[in-house]
């Protein structure tokens, strides 16, 4: 069966970047058609983007702007360039559109997103090709960018940088994940028939003020203590997830443990939970390395206790290798973020001990693990 060809506009963005990764998830499955951010300036290379696309993901926006006009006149133009494309490559990929929840409000936000969804529902009618209009709740996750994605993105950037978040408007928000958000967008990708109004239903709703309070309890908790806070739904993992991709790691790991020394020997607490999991425990030759893999959801702290490793991080679609090297001296940990491919190399010239905790049990059908050199 050959590869679907998806492309996605505005692919460097928050959205777009999650689901470029995910489709990087099947190889077999999915080829990625890359777009950059100037092809919209130019015409031949927006065309040949979109003659080689069996799929267009149509991310690219404008959220923010001081002057509501140009946030309008910029999206509609965005939708329009799209159309001539597809018209003059004489394309019929099937083209998912992002729109909002913001459709049924009075803003001119709402309003581009409302008619750049018509004008390429028009285009897809006229061509006979397929077409999905998505209206889209809030999105929270990892890596959103603060003061503009998302008031979960700012708040995590404040609590882990030193600043207090204050509330303007404390509304009931309805919500959906950033990955959650994706597994829709692979079932419309793999679809053979579009939908022209597809309303993704929220996956949870709180006030501004429950979500608050727990990012400061994550703070307290975890960012100054080490401590894995509890975990009560899936919710507050995506949750815990999304406030951890905003820690400055260069600066955060590794985390030092108290040693406590005695005659009888030495006592190094290694991890406080109020959520499960599972606890492993390595040793490691001198000049192996293990690891090289990154998990999309799962919590992981590596604990070294005994000989000398570097543990090397890398965010998935960067080329920044973050290095942090631990001696059993003074025992540390590193908690690996999702979506960063890690490693753990024994630099020293003894056996490496290591403990691993992980906040969910093996499953070997559903390993969350996935195979990338750092």
């Amino acid at each position: 069966m050959s590869k679907k060809r998806v492309g996605i506009t505005g692919q460097q963005g928050f959205i777009g970047q999650a689901l470029f990764n995910t489709l990087g998830l099947y190889p077999d499955e999915f080829e990625r058609i890359q777009f950059e951010r100037d092809f919209f300036e130019d015409q031949a290379k927006l065309e040949k983007f979109v003659s080689e696309c069996d799929v267009i993901v149509h991310l690219a926006a404008m959220n923010r702007h001081h002057d509501p006009e140009v946030i309008f006149e910029t999206n509609i133009s965005l939708a329009q360039k799209l159309i001539n494309a597809l018209e003059k490559s004489k394309s019929k990929a099937h083209v998912l559109f992002s729109s909002s929840s913001q459709e049924e409000r009075d803003n001119l936000y709402g309003k581009s997103k409302r008619e750049g969804r018509e004008l390429l529902s028009n285009w897809a009618s006229k061509s006979e090709a397929l077409f999905t209009g998505m209206i889209i709740p809030n999105v929270f996750g990892p890596f959103g960018n603060p003061y503009y994605n998302s008031f979960i993105a700012t708040f995590s950037h404040q609590l882990t940088h030193g600043e207090q978040p204050k509330i303007d408007v404390d509304g009931q928000v309805k919500l959906i994940y950033v990955h959650e958000l994706i597994d829709v967008f692979l079932q419309e990708i793999r679809s053979k028939t579009g939908k022209s109004l597809l309303n993704i239903p929220h996956s949870s709703e709180h006030k501004v003020s429950e979500i608050l309070e727990i990012l400061e309890r994550y703070k307290v908790q975890y960012f100054a203590n080490g401590i894995i806070p509890e975990l009560n739904s899936p919710f507050e993992v995506n949750l815990f997830n999304t406030f951890r991709s905003y820690i400055n790691h260069k600066n955060h790991f590794p985390v030092k443990y108290v040693k406590n020394t005695d005659p009888r020997g030495s006592f190094v607490e290694i991890i406080r939970l109020n959520v499960g999991g599972q606890v492993s425990f390595s040793t490691t030759v001198p000049g192996i390395t293990r690891g090289n893999h990154y998990h999309t959801r799962k919590i992981e702290r590596f604990s070294v206790i005994k000989g000398k490793a570097l543990i090397q991080l890398r965010k998935i679609g960067t080329s920044e290798v973050l290095d942090f090297y631990l001696d059993g001296d003074e025992p540390s940990y590193v908690d690996m973020p999702i979506w960063y491919t890690h490693n753990i190399k024994n630099i020293g010239e003894e056996e490496l001990y290591t403990n691993f905790w992980i906040n969910e049990f093996y499953d070997a059908n559903d390993p969350d693990t996935y195979f990338e050199i750092v």
